[in-house]
């Protein structure tokens, strides 16, 4: 029974680093008014019939604080890469001058940057959620086993480790979150 609850404590963790994962994953999507080449992760460019990174086509760099450069391996997808970039609806235009692409990003206003910080708040929440939900379904697993005969100590024992790890999930969101939050603050 022992080996049950050891499982379910390390399935409920796995679950927890999960959260931190996604959470984030989805923060770094949100952009801070800094260029970086991981604002254009999620676009895909038609590279010889399959959709394929900007990256699997082309060298992204950047140039300085607020300006990309795509300098793609073959000229003839300059139009493809600027297509999807419009495509991909990032916010930002793509200037064009036959040899690479350059993408100028604009500094945020004080009220984007509240909406941003919202947005990441708002997703700092869901991984709480799913934090809290993991801890419940792994509390419930530990009560059923001691009503099936583990013992109650033991029990007792298994939601500790279980609300201790829960407890240390939420903090390191909060600091996940407070750090997004001061990136998108400073101007």
């Amino acid at each position: 029974m022992q080996e049950e609850i050891d499982l379910v404590i390390e399935t409920t963790e796995e679950s927890m680093a999960a959260s931190i994962g996604h959470l984030q994953r989805e923060l770094h999507k949100i952009r801070s008014g800094k260029a970086t080449p991981d604002m254009l992760d999620g676009v895909r460019v038609e590279y010889y019939g399959s959709a394929t990174n900007i990256n699997g086509v082309a060298n992204v760099k950047v140039e300085d604080g607020r300006t990309l450069v795509i300098q793609p391996w073959e000229k003839k997808m300059i139009a493809e890469i600027e297509k999807a970039i419009f495509a991909a609806n990032l916010g930002v235009t793509p200037q064009n001058n036959g040899e690479s692409i350059r993408i100028v990003i604009p500094p945020l206003t004080e009220e984007r940057r509240k909406q941003l910080v919202k947005q990441s708040s708002a997703a700092a929440e869901h991984a709480k959620v799913s934090i809290r939900n993991a801890r419940r379904e792994a509390i419930e697993e530990v009560k059923k086993a001691v009503k099936n005969g583990y013992s109650e100590d033991a029990g007792k024992s298994s939601e500790q480790i279980v609300e201790d790890m829960t407890k240390n999930y939420v903090t390191q969101i909060d600091q996940i979150f407070q750090a997004k939050e001061k990136e998108l603050m400073t101007v």
